[in-house]
Formats: structure tokens, C-alpha cells, sequence
């Protein structure tokens, strides 16, 4: 038998190989096809006698499934908002059939009389993951990695997920594995003992198949009689310490702004009280509940659709053909002109590497060997790999090693003079057509681009600190940039595998000018005399990663200075807070709180093993308020609101012209709440006119910071949101 999804090949021993290769797909994905034939498949075995068993895997190399089709989740949300509007009853009745469906054929599997092994061959997350736990047995390839990573985009493992997980391993490791999404290696996986056993890829099928042949059971242990719980019951003395405690970390970790991760809780507490079927149900309740959420919609939407694709290109013009990138240059050996070379070399590419002098090139170079040190250390890289990285990157101080590069970055200190001064140096030894792009954090790129010789060729490509870790680039677009270089960028940031955004030129471009708003409004609290620990603590309520204050320490408060001066010096008085300039200033000019590189900032930062504390002299540099007298909440809202306002603003003028950009932007280049989707999707979800109403009454308590744009106030009283006025055509159907 073949079906279009998968193919099926019974062998002398009645053991039926099921192999699922979707055509025309370099991924298998779960759509309403597989899961049609899947079901198929299951009743057909279960009615053959001849059938003694059956091996599920993979036929594309080194991968099982990437979880669910987008198209699938994003008509499950549409059908379920459409028919709502119609008849709200049986939308949500229908939504519970659907949330339910894939559990309920995994169950069926369990429970059919034949026993079923998974062989995972490589990357096997979602539900693919959950079809292996319904399996009675489960082989996994050494280098596979699986895990059920739904949270991370407002969902949670709604195909039985969190009843079998807890039934295998212990209840804590569980939770820890469920909430985080966390992706386990097949020897981790093991140790916990969600798989059975780790093969080599080529024995993959042969052992599953003997796994078959010594007898294994079909029905699962939580089936039989007597069964019992890892961790014991909850309802014991492990239990009582047990689960206090989850409630407590849950809520610390997530200030309980996450619908898909409380639903994890709950349905693991609820359902390891019940026996399995019941617990299923419990399960299909809390998902079809959290399907329902302003939360999960914007999530998916922004983590899992709109990711995909600006990963995929687009942004990029589809009428200039791919450039195949061989050498690229980075000029300056500091800290982010070394990341952006050993990321370049990671992905492939050659990397000339320049500096003022070759010591200084060197230890740009040191910076490279470092980290592959450590991913060798922890088993990530082999010495080979690591050598490879290194042998591919030639540092210089020499410009003419630049001539065979297809694209230079340009990453030395942020001043317009010395920028421009290397920008004309690389000029006269790049090749005809090549491509120069400025790492800035704040300088408009169409000042910059004066100092070179073809602005249609020059463009922006803002990396964030640390450029290993970091996901997010920002491409600028200055006033002259032509389409190819663009495309050229773009392809550059595809190769190093990070996720591209392309703005506008304007001081701060997307993501420094919405950072700022969550600094000032923080350097306000403190000017108001709230306290600093609740300023950090609402922040981080709010859903931010990092309070502002400890951010500020973090990217340098002499930085800010540096910033207010050159604002103030090429926008006048008016650019800045005079109060906040005041602020800085002296903590920088008076008392040499330059954050974290010096030891001191808003913070103290002793010696380890102490921890860093908030500096005791903030409390003397403005009357200070009784904590009963702040109101908590609204300071989470302040934060919140001030950047969401910012990114309308950068849509207003032009700056972003994709919603999706500036959600992406928001989560990736500064946390924000990611629960909300980002800044756009928080104002679209509350809806435009509930925000422009927000953002009158803190205007009228805060100051004129708070004021609803023209845009707002228009949108909101025609009822638009920005994804439907804002949106390309690929994006409408998201």
C-alpha cells in the first residue's frame, strides 16, 4: 500500500515499515491529509491480522517532523474567529472537536492491539514527538534532537503531551521539560525515559524491529493494572513539597501573563489525578481553552508564522537573483566586529578580518578560537570544525586584504568621523559592485553613506550584542540604498542564519528608538520616586527578561551619555529630558557609575559569589514614595504602552513599514513580552481604540510622552487594527 504521505512495506515477519516522506516537502509537517491517513492507517492495521507490528519513521534525512503546518493552525484560528461571528456556540464546540482530533488518533494507536515503535531518525518536535510518546516503544538516532517546544509560541503540547510525559519521567523534570519547551538530545531523552533506546541512523530500522520481535507489549504501562506514578501520587508527601512549590516558580517565572504555560500546570497537576482517557480530556479542555486566547493568536502569529517568514526572505526583492557569498570583511577587531566575523566563519564563509594593527586584529581573531573552544569543551564542535572556523578567518591591518570580498561590514567605534574615515580607506580597495554595510546602533546610515563613493551600494546591518547568541539583525535602508544591496544583505544575514528586519533610515532606526522609551520611562519612575526595586519588578511582571535599570548597566550608562550628547548636538535641546540628561550625568560625571563594565551602575556589582544589588544611593537622589502609594499595575502598563506607542510611531513616519518586522523586532532585539506578540500585535490585540483610550488617560497622569498619534486616533475611530491596514499580501491571511 501507498498513500500519497506515507509508504508502507510489510515484511516476512508481519512487521508493517511505515515511512512518511511528504512530496514536495523538505519537512514532514502535520496537516489534515496526514492526519486523514495517519487514522487510516491505524484501523487498517488493527483490523490485519497478518500485521504483527509497526515501525514508524522518516524518509527525509536527518529530520522526523517540524511540528504542525502553519497553514492548519493559522485556518483553525480564522474558521474559529469566522464562525464565531456567527454563531459563537457551536465555534467553540467546534474548536474542542478540532483541538482534540490528533490526540484522539494517538490514542486510538495506543490502544489498537498492535504494538507500535517510533524510530526517530533527526528532529522529531510537537506533535511528532507526541506520536512517539503514544508508541510503545521509541529508538532514536545519537544525533537526534525532540522535545515539545508549543509554549514557546503561546501553546502548549495539546496531543497528549502533558499526560504521557509525566507518566514516563519524574513529575518535576516534567515540568521543567514541558514550560521551558526545552529541546532534550536523544541521551537525555533517554535518561529521563521518554525514548528506550539511542542506535546509530543506518541501525535505526533494524532495531526497532527487534524491539518487535522480543515481544514487545501493546499495551502501555498506564494501561495495565497496578500502575504507578514516577513521583508517586500528588496526593502524597512528595506531592505536598512537590506542588507549592511549582506554583510558586510558575508564577515568579512567568508573572502568569502566559495562558499556554499555566494550562501546562494545570494539566499536569489535574490530570496525573485521573486515569488516562480522563486525563486526555482534561488536556483537549485546557487546549481548546488557550486556542481561544488573545495570547495565542498573537503568538503564533509572531513566533511561529511571521518568523518563518522574514527567516525565508520576505522582505527580500524576488526580481534580483540569489548571490552566492565566498568572502565577506569586517572592519574592526572589537567586540561586536569579532562576533560578526566568527559567525560569518561559522556559516561558511571566508572572513577578512582588519584592524588598526595586526595585535589588534589578532585578538578579534582570539575571540573566534574562544568560542569554539567552549562548544568543543561542551560537545557541540568537533577539534576539526573548530579548526576549520579558524583557518577561514585572516586577520590583517592591511585594507587591500579586502579586494575579492563581496561585502564589507564595517563595525568600528561609533563615531560619524571615525566611521567615515574607514569608510573611504575600504572604498579605494573594494571590488567593483561590492557591497559596504555600516553596523550602527544609532547613526542615521544616510549620514554615513556620504563618506562613500556609490550610496546606492551602501546600507546598515545592525547586529545586537552578544552577535553569537543574538537572533535579530536590522537592515537600514538609508535614503540612496538601491535594491541590490538589499538582496545582498539579506542573503548575508540567510547564510549566518540570523532573522532579518528591514527599517527605514531614522536615528535609533526600530529597535534602539523603542529601547530608549523603556529607559526614559524607568529614569521618569525614579525622577517620580518610585522605588527602583519596584521599577525592576514591573518590568519584569510586565514580561520584559531584563528590568530597565540592570539593562542600562548592562549596554554601559556612560552609553546613554554618549547618546543624549550626540542627540543633543545634531537635534537640539529639544531632542532630550533635560531631567534625565541631569540624571545621567551625574551618575556618570559624579559618582563613575558606568554600569556593569566598572563595577557600578544603577547597580553594585561585588565579587562573586555575591550577587549584584541595587546601588543604596538611589534613594537619596529623589523623595522617595511609599510602595503602598504606587500603583504596580500601571507601572507595568507605562512600560508596555511607551514602547508599543514608539513602534506605531516608526510606522507612522515610515520607518517600518511590515507590522510583522516591528513585532519580530520587539521580541527578538529587546524581549519585549514576547505573550503579547509584540509591540503591534499587544496594541491589536487590546484593539486600537482600547489603546488610544489607554494612552489618553496616561498622557493626562504622565505627560504628553503618552499621546496617541494622528495615526492612532484615525485608526481607532474607523475600528482598523495594523495588520489589517499595514499588512502585505503574504502576510494577509496571518
Amino acid at each position: 500500500m501507498t498513500a500519497e504521505n506515507f509508504r508502507i512495506d510489510i515484511d516476512a515477519d508481519g512487521i508493517a515499515l511505515v515511512t512518511w516522506d511528504m512530496p514536495d516537502r523538505s519537512m514532514n509537517v502535520f496537516t489534515e491529509e496526514v492526519m486523514d491517513q495517519l487514522d487510516a492507517m491505524i484501523d487498517r492495521f488493527a483490523g490485519d491480522a497478518a500485521v504483527k507490528g509497526v515501525v514508524i519513521t522518516s524518509g527525509k534525512e536527518g529530520s522526523f517532523t517540524g511540528g504542525a503546518d502553519l497553514n492548519m493552525l493559522q485556518s483553525m484560528f480564522s474558521q474559529f474567529e469566522a464562525k464565531k461571528a456567527v454563531d459563537a456556540e457551536a465555534a467553540v464546540a467546534e474548536l474542542f472537536e478540532r483541538a482534540g482530533r490528533m490526540s484522539w488518533i494517538y490514542r486510538k494507536l495506543e490502544t489498537s492491539g498492535k504494538p507500535y515503535v517510533c524510530a526517530i531518525n533527526g528532529t522529531c518536535m510537537g506533535g511528532g514527538f507526541e506520536l512517539a510518546l503514544a508508541c510503545h516503544g521509541r529508538v532514536a538516532a545519537a544525533s537526534a534532537k525532540m522535545g515539545l517546544p508549543e509554549v514557546k509560541v503561546g501553546l502548549f503540547p495539546g496531543a497528549g503531551g502533558t499526560q504521557r510525559v509525566p507518566r514516563l519521567t519524574d513529575t518535576q523534570a516534567a515540568l521543567q521539560m514541558l514550560l521551558k519547551g526545552e529541546t532534550l538530545s536523544a541521551s537525555k531523552a533517554k535518561a529521563m525515559k521518554l525514548i528506550d533506546e539511542v542506535a546509530a541512523p543506518e541501525d535505526l530500522v533494524a532495531k526497532a524491529k527487534d524491539m518487535l520481535k522480543s515481544g514487545l507489549s501493546p499495551v502501555k504501562a498506564w494501561d495495565q493494572e497496578g500502575f504507578k506514578l514516577p513521583s508517586g501520587p500528588v496526593y502524597s508527601a512528595a506531592g505536598a513539597q512537590l506542588w507549592p512549590a511549582v506554583s510558586s516558580l510558575y508564577r515568579k517565572e512567568t508573572g502568569d501573563n502566559y495562558p499556554g504555560a499555566r494550562a501546562i500546570v494545570k494539566c499536569v497537576y489535574e490530570g496525573l489525578l485521573l486515569p488516562i482517557d480522563q486525563a486526555l480530556k482534561v488536556e483537549q479542555r485546557w487546549f481548546a481553552n488557550v486556542l481561544q486566547t488573545t495570547e495565542a493568536a498573537m503568538m503564533v502569529r509572531s513566533l511561529f508564522v511571521s518568523l518563518q517568514a522574514l527567516n525565508k526572505g520576505a522582505r527580500r526583492p524576488a526580481d534580483i537573483a540569489p548571490t552566492a557569498l565566498k568572502t565577506v570583511g569586517v572592519v574592526g577587531a572589537g567586540f561586536m566586529g569579532a562576533g560578526i566575523a566568527y559567525v560569518s566563519a561559522k556559516a561558511g564563509l571566508s572572513v577578512v578580518l582588519v584592524d588598526r594593527d595586526q595585535a589588534a586584529a589578532d585578538k578579534g581573531k582570539a575571540h573566534s578560537e574562544e568560542l569554539m573552544k567552549k562548544l568543543v569543551g561542551q560537545g557541540r564542535a568537533t577539534k576539526e570544525e573548530a579548526e576549520g572556523v579558524l583557518a577561514r578567518i585572516t586577520a590583517t591591518p592591511d585594507y587591500a586584504a579586502l579586494k575579492d570580498a563581496d561585502l564589507v561590514v564595517e563595525a568600528v567605534f561609533e563615531d560619524r568621523a571615525v566611521k567615515a574615515d574607514v569608510t573611504k580607506q575600504v572604498a579605494a580597495v573594494m571590488k567593483p559592485g561590492a557591497i559596504f554595510a555600516s553596523n550602527t546602533s544609532t547613526i542615521p546610515i544616510t549620514h554615513l553613506a556620504e563618506a562613500f563613493p556609490d550610496p546606492a551600494r551602501f546600507i546598515g546591518i545592525h547586529f545586537f550584542s552578544p552577535v553569537d547568541k543574538m537572533m535579530l539583525t536590522e537592515v537600514i535602508m538609508a535614503e540612496k540604498t538601491e535594491s541590490q544591496a538589499l538582496a545582498v544583505a539579506l542573503d548575508f544575514v540567510r547564510v549566518i542564519k540570523k532573522t532579518p528586519i528591514v527599517v527605514n533610515d531614522t536615528r535609533g532606526f526600530f529597535v534602539n528608538r523603542c529601547f530608549l522609551r523603556y529607559i526614559s520611562e524607568a529614569y521618569d519612575m525614579l525622577i517620580e520616586g518610585v522605588p527602583a526595586m519596584m521599577i525592576e519588578n514591573a518590568a519584569k511582571f510586565a514580561g520584559m527578561p531584563v528590568g530597565p535599570l540592570a539593562l542600562n548597566d548592562e549596554t554601559a550608562v556612560d552609553l546613554a551619555q554618549k547618546i543624549m550628547k550626540a542627540t543633543l548636538r545634531d537635534e537640539g535641546e529639544g531632542a532630550i529630558n533635560a531631567e534625565h540628561f541631569k540624571l545621567i550625568n551625574h551618575m556618570v560625571d559624579d559618582e563613575n557609575r558606568l554600569g556593569r563594565k566598572n563595577g557600578k551602575g544603577f547597580y553594585d556589582y561585588p565579587d562573586k559569589p555575591a550577587k549584584k544589588h541595587l546601588w543604596a544611593g538611589l534613594k537619596a537622589l529623589y523623595p522617595q514614595k511609599k510602595p503602598e502609594d504606587v500603583d504596580f499595575a500601571e507601572l507595568q502598563q507605562r512600560f508596555l504602552v511607551t514602547m508599543a506607542l514608539e513602534a506605531s510611531r516608526t510606522i507612522e513616519e515610515g520607518v517600518v513599514t511590515d507590522p510583522r518586522e516591528a513585532d519580530i523586532g520587539s521580541i527578538l532585539g529587546l524581549g519585549f513580552a514576547p505573550y503579547t506578540g509584540g509591540m503591534i500585535s499587544y496594541i491589536d490585540g487590546m484593539g486600537v481604540p482600547a489603546f488610544t483610550a489607554l494612552c489618553e488617560r496616561l498622557a493626562a497622569k504622565y505627560g504628553p510622552h503618552f499621546a496617541p498619534t494622528p495615526l492612532l486616533k484615525d485608526m481607532a475611530e474607523k475600528g482598523e487594527s495594523f495588520y489589517g491596514r499595514f499588512a502585505p499580501a503574504d502576510a494577509a491571511a496571518a
